[in-house]
């Protein structure tokens, strides 16, 4: 793996880099074997001031530590008490705090037989990470990946496969998903996916 296919600019906003992530392919090695997927579908999360992140008013528990990491690392929570969810810390140094982008949904690319055989309930592709805990089951994502530096790691990273953010035409825009309670920020305009895609989580 060369440095230069290594999405590295996480140093960015959360808008920014949950823009720049669209496209861009998402990796997990399993017992040397390369479960991959290019990343269609992601959240943003704006950190003590939006009361859909996790760190919203400066919350810092031992779930959400990894949150306060550099830009780079993974964040990966359990919820539910079923499902586990991936996010990419990110952020401008002493600008923001507590800032991640949650992977969404990805089409799967590479290891997609072993993918189905994680996640049995799939009918389909389209269906086989179409939400962000089918994917984190279907590429074996769990909390002992939390806190991960996805600059370094040989288990989870991203590929940049896309040299520039996609142009606004491709991109869709709309509020998050089950984020209810979040009261003003619940409309906030911080999902975003590509155009054309049928393997987004479904929503409303």
């Amino acid at each position: 793996m060369t440095k230069q296919r290594r999405f590295v600019d996480y140093a960015k906003d959360p808008v920014t880099v949950a823009r720049r992530l669209l496209g861009q392919r998402l990796v997990r090695i399993v017992n040397g074997k390369r479960l991959a997927g290019t990343i269609i579908e992601v959240e943003a999360y704006l950190g003590a001031k939006d009361e859909a992140c996790h760190t919203f008013d400066g919350r810092r528990t031992k779930r959400n530590e990894s949150m306060y990491l550099e830009a780079g690392h993974s964040y990966v929570y359990f919820t539910y008490g079923m499902h586990y969810c991936m996010n990419v810390v990110c952020g401008r140094i002493d600008i923001d705090k507590g800032v991640a982008v949650l992977i969404r949904a990805i089409e799967p690319t590479q290891g997609i037989d072993q993918m189905f055989r994680n996640r049995k309930a799939a009918k389909n592709e389209i269906q086989l990470c179409s939400g962000p805990a089918k994917l984190a089951q279907a590429l074996e994502i769990d909390c002992a990946l939390d806190g991960v530096d996805m600059r370094k790691s040989k288990q989870l990273f991203i590929e940049l496969i896309r040299p520039k953010i996609a142009p606004d035409s491709e991109i869709e825009q709309s509020a998050r998903v089950g984020v209810a309670h979040a009261g003003f920020w619940a409309d906030k305009q911080l999902r975003y996916f590509l155009r054309g895609y049928e393997g987004v989580s479904k929503w409303k």
